[in-house]
């Protein structure tokens, strides 16, 4: 009788097992940070400064001088899109886009600008040694051939205040309500803006439980909030509106699934839906946000959270038009 030299099924799964976590979790640290809880930790952006009329500021007002880099599935960047759409500057601050390859694992250009034909090269030609992270979005002075700021958080106050010469007179950050603005973005920040990512990145099964909860408890208190406002701070639309709306406009196409944020989707919300389809009507927002890149630059390029790289054909978003 011969003997069976293969392995039982029961070590090459357990082998199987071991080597794909391994393999997993090396991809993950270099993905998304972690602290030792397997909690998802988010570096800080590099670029802070600031565009004013100060006159010992180089960065100065002007039309046609700046320029976004954005990446249209990021939601980050989409911000800024929103913002500048919603302040009516699309002919002042021209737009870049940038795309993710799977096979480089960076930002690349639609086209070489600078002698740059990928985002860290630009990074680098901005300021030549950066060795940190290449992100978007990036606000670059076309007249010094620099980055101004690739902090989003940042970057939309700047476009909301500093461009009266050339933008509408909305206000998004109105002094009255910046308080009450800065309260929302601090909770939205932590637990629905990066919270997702918390969720998708995590990397122990405490540290999911903990961003998930956080999550749908802050998704259930703006759901009473919006009970009897169309806003977060009431009557007027505000930044605290804007870096909400790019998080829930991905939530149901990505977040549900990919991230595992799937106790309820915002579709399941009667006040976040309305919201959310609100906000997506404005004039200028739809035309910022783009389905099918979301669906690939996410499904497509975050291999370790989805290897076989299939990209789903729903969900319908039908109901916010």
């Amino acid at each position: 009788m011969t003997k069976n030299k293969s392995l039982p099924s029961k070590y090459i799964i357990k082998t199987a097992k071991f080597v794909w976590k391994t393999l997993w979790q090396t991809m993950m640290s270099n993905l998304a940070p972690r602290n030792p809880q397997g909690e998802y930790i988010r570096p800080q952006s590099q670029f802070r400064h600031t565009i004013n009329t100060d006159s010992n500021n180089p960065y100065q007002p002007s039309k046609d001088r700046y320029r976004l880099y954005v990446g249209l599935g990021c939601p980050w960047a989409h911000r800024t899109l929103v913002v500048r759409a919603l302040k009516a500057l699309t002919d002042t601050i021209s737009v870049s886009i940038v795309n993710p390859s799977p096979d480089e694992g960076f930002w690349v250009l639609n086209q070489p600008e600078f002698g740059c034909r990928t985002l860290p090269e630009l990074y680098n030609f901005a300021q030549p040694g950066y060795q940190g992270r290449c992100t978007v979005p990036v606000l670059w002075d076309l007249q010094t051939n620099t980055i101004v700021n690739n902090e989003s958080a940042e970057i939309i106050v700047i476009l909301n205040s500093q461009f009266h010469d050339f933008a509408n007179n909305q206000d998004l950050y109105p002094p009255a309500l910046q308080p009450e603005i800065d309260r929302w973005n601090e909770k939205i920040y932590h637990t629905v803006n990066n919270g997702v990512y918390r969720c998708g990145f995590a990397q122990s099964q405490a540290a999911y439980d903990t961003a998930c909860q956080e999550l749908f408890t802050t998704l259930d208190t703006i759901e009473q909030t919006l009970e009897n406002n169309p806003y977060l701070c009431g009557d007027t639309l505000t930044l605290a509106d804007v870096r909400l709306f790019t998080t829930l406009f991905r939530f149901d196409i990505v977040y549900y699934s990919l991230f595992k944020c799937n106790i309820r989707r915002i579709q399941d919300y009667k006040n976040l839906s309305n919201y959310l389809r609100i906000i997506y009507n404005l004039p200028g927002v739809a035309e910022t946000c783009d389905l099918e890149s979301i669906k690939r630059d996410y499904y497509g390029n975050l291999f370790p959270l989805n290897p076989g790289g299939i990209i789903p054909q729903g969900p319908d978003m039908q109901y916010l038009k």
